[in-house]
């Protein structure tokens, strides 16, 4: 039974749940069993998270009448049950009015919808397009008279811009702030989130709840972690994060305002956890709402499959998880004990397919066009092509998803092959720089993460790691005889790519001049293969794709 409101009490439930965009119906009967998991906690408000109804960034869904007609029914027949006595919501859907179609929530009680308010700044910056598919709400929302308590319910970017929307609604009156959010994961994001809190506290002297959404969308992973911050600017409660959970929390009116009683207090993950668990969030995800029943992956010995491979089972299980050893002339032994230590060590699927008939077969088909030349990246190429043919191949009889292995460093400068190892549907690695590959991995040897499905212990065998990396492509092959050193290379394109700085900032830093400039070239110049990889999980700050949108045909280099 739900607790009676009085005017100095408030249960306030957060619900950070995991909606799928598009899937309005199953959004809408995860938002009626959180209401009634709430109910029976004695809440009397559930908080949701932004365009819960929808889902969270439906993108151009929001262009069509028909969604938008379902997301609306939706919101009515939740509304609907608040007849029953029990908890009140706020909820997020999208709205189109006379004013345009908005980013809304409704306030729902006693068996209707007693407020509506729209979104004020949208976001159109990296990995956001609101300004796209959204009108901006008309007017400065006022608070919303909840049983008594004025609440002011501003959304997600109505907290970062610079439109006073907390100071508005404190000065009209609003007691408490609560706000739906659906805010993606970077590393980093938490305390980001906090000091932006923390600075509309200070502004509208109010407590201010900060509630968002967890869960895998395409690129972005969110993370949840939602919070609040007292009105004395202390962190009030903290909710868990990469964790789908409801929270009931109690905030009780004194004399100099409201202050929480009651809510939870987690422990934040550190960087290479957060990492790691931010990767197998999305992979999850990816993989479990495209429906999609198993994955496959090439297994090479190398860490970037590896770590890949680890991912898959901790995210799905090692019974969904299959992995196949392609060798050719130029694979060691050392490599072959590696794929299969690995595979043994997570329990997974392990198949060797060798590829020396198909790559001599295509060798054979292009001797006439290929006479008088030598061989070279060509013929290498061969190799990473027959590869993923034979991976693609297993995915269409079986039914498996691609996981595609290349790391944000290869991604970056190009140092990967297209129709080759760039075949695949998702990469959990895509924004993970080779160094930070190495930091996962090792982290992931001695740590289980929460909700991993694989098992514990060394999962990558050591020999994996400490050896030098190669493509094993040519005899005695490495990484750098074609790249500068890993830690070199990290550092200068998270310059370029996170930072943009100039080259002359970046040699300032200790750089090479020359060694710079080659590599802003090479990060110019694969932009068209940038182009046509697959999707992964947004890590940094400015991913590829959502985040970074230069030209394909692009003159510009900086010359200092």
């Amino acid at each position: 039974m739900t607790s009676k409101t009085t005017p100095d009490i408030l249960r306030i439930a957060i619900a950070q749940l995991n909606p799928t965009v598009g899937d309005v119906a199953a959004n809408l009967a995860k938002a009626r069993q959180a209401r009634a998991d709430a109910a029976i906690q004695g809440a009397d408000l559930v908080l949701f998270t932004e365009l819960f109804i929808s889902g969270y960034p439906p993108e151009d869904l929001i262009l069509k009448p028909a969604f938008l007609q379902a997301c609306e029914r939706a919101a009515e027949d939740i509304a609907r049950d608040t007849a029953d006595g029990g908890p009140g919501i706020v909820i997020g859907v999208p709205l189109k009015r006379k004013s345009g179609t908005h980013n809304s929530v409704i306030v729902a009680d006693g068996g209707k919808i007693i407020a509506e308010r729209f979104k004020v700044d949208l976001p159109n910056y990296g990995e956001f397009d609101e300004k796209r598919v959204f009108q901006p709400g008309p007017d400065m929302p006022g608070p919303v008279n909840f049983r008594g308590v004025r609440l002011g319910i501003p959304i997600c970017e109505d907290i970062w811009g610079e439109h006073g929307v907390c100071e508005t609604l404190a000065e009209s009156g609003a007691e408490l702030l609560i706000v739906p959010n659906g805010s993606p994961y970077y590393r980093g994001k938490v305390d980001i989130r906090h000091q932006i809190v923390i600075r509309q506290v200070i502004e509208s002297g109010l407590p201010l709840i900060y509630a968002n959404q967890i869960g895998g969308q395409d690129e972005l992973v969110f993370d949840g972690a939602s919070f609040a911050i007292g009105a004395d600017k202390s962190l009030a409660f903290q909710m868990s994060q990469f964790e789908e959970t409801l929270a009931v929390t109690t905030w009780k009116r004194n004399g100099e305002g409201w202050a929480c009683e009651q809510g939870p207090m987690s422990q934040i993950p550190e960087k290479e956890e957060a990492d790691y668990r931010a990767c197998m969030l999305g992979l999850r995800d990816y993989v479990n709402k495209n429906g999609f029943r198993n994955v496959v992956l090439g297994l090479s010995g190398g860490i970037d499959s590896a770590i890949c491979a680890a991912l898959a089972v901790d995210a799905l299980g090692e019974e969904r998880v299959r992995c196949v050893m392609m060798p050719y002339r130029y694979t060691s032994k050392e490599s072959l004990k590696d794929a299969e230590d690995c595979a043994r060590a997570l329990g997974c699927r392990y198949d060797i397919v060798p590829i020396a008939e198909p790559v001599e077969g295509f060798q054979h088909a292009l001797t006439q066009l290929f006479e008088g030349t030598q061989p070279g990246i060509t013929e290498e190429n061969l190799q990473s092509r027959a590869r993923g043919t034979l991976l693609m191949a297993v995915s269409n009889k079986f039914g498996s998803m691609v996981v595609t292995t290349g790391n944000k460093s290869e991604m970056s400068v190009g140092y990967a092959t297209l129709y080759g190892d760039m075949n695949g549907g998702f990469n959990p690695i895509k924004d993970i720089y080779k160094t930070q590959v190495y930091a996962i991995s090792r982290w992931r040897n001695t740590q289980t993460p929460p909700g991993a499905l694989g098992p514990s212990g060394e999962v990558i065998p050591v020999n994996i790691i400490d050896k030098v990396p190669t493509a094993e492509l040519r005899e005695n092959q490495t990484d750098q005889d074609s790249l500068p050193p890993y830690d070199v290379l990290d550092d200068i394109l998270e310059c370029l790519v996170e930072n943009e700085m100039g080259v002359d900032e970046i040699v300032a830093r200790g750089h090479d001049r020359e060694t710079v400039a080659r590599v802003e070239n090479l990060l110019y110049i694969a932009e068209y293969k940038r182009r046509q990889a697959a999707p992964g999980v947004k890590i940094t700050k400015k991913n590829f794709g959502r985040d970074r949108r230069y030209p394909i045909t692009n003159r510009f280099r900086d010359r200092g």
